[in-house]
C-alpha cells in the first residue's frame, strides 16, 4: 500500500466534512491525516486527506469524491509536484540542566521553543512529515509528555492550481 495525499476543494458549508470523511471510512479505509480550512475565498474550504491504499482504490475514492455535490475539485498532491508541510508541538520533559540540549536539538531542526515550564518545554516545528518524525524520535529519550500534530497540508508547485 502507498500513501496518497488528496487536495479536495469544497464548498464551505455545514456537513461537508462529515460527508467526505464518511464516504472514505464507509469503504473501510482509515484516514491517516485530515486538515480542513477556509481558503482565500470564504465560500470555499480546502481539505487535505492522507490515506494508505492501493492505486485502484485511490482512483475509486477520487471518482466518488468528484461525484459529491459540494466538491469542486480533487487533485493528488504527488511528492515531486507539490509542497507539503505539517505542524507539530511537542511537550518534552526537561529539567533545567537538560534545557540547553533541547534548545540545541530544536535549533538543528529550525524549531522554536514556545513555552518553558518548571520541568518541561514545548517546542513547535513545521516541515515535511519525515522531518517531524525525525524530531520526535530524537527527543523521545528525553521523555515525551505530549505530542500534537496538525496533519499534512499542501499545494501544487508552480502556477498550476
Amino acid at each position: 500500500m502507498k500513501r496518497y495525499v488528496l487536495s479536495v476543494l469544497v464548498e464551505n458549508v455545514s456537513g461537508v466534512l462529515n460527508r467526505i470523511s464518511g464516504l472514505i471510512t464507509r469503504r473501510g479505509f482509515n484516514i491517516d491525516s485530515l486538515t480542513v480550512a477556509q481558503t482565500e475565498d470564504a465560500a470555499r474550504s480546502r481539505m487535505t486527506i492522507v490515506i494508505h491504499c492501493d492505486e485502484s482504490v485511490i482512483e475509486q475514492v477520487r471518482k466518488q469524491l468528484e461525484k459529491q455535490v459540494d466538491v469542486i475539485s480533487v487533485i493528488e498532491l504527488k511528492p515531486d509536484e507539490s509542497v507539503t508541510r505539517e505542524h507539530v508541538m511537542v511537550k518534552i520533559h526537561a529539567e533545567p540542566k537538560e534545557r540547553v540540549s533541547v534548545i540545541s536539538m530544536a535549533g538543528v531542526f529550525r524549531a522554536n521553543v514556545v513555552d518553558v515550564g518548571e520541568k518541561s518545554m514545548i517546542v513547535e516545528l513545521t516541515g515535511e512529515s519525515s522531518k517531524v518524525e525525525a524530531f520526535i524520535e530524537i527527543v523521545k529519550p528525553l521523555g515525551l509528555v505530549e505530542v500534537v500534530r496538525s496533519g499534512i497540508t499542501g499545494l501544487t508547485r508552480g502556477s498550476k492550481n
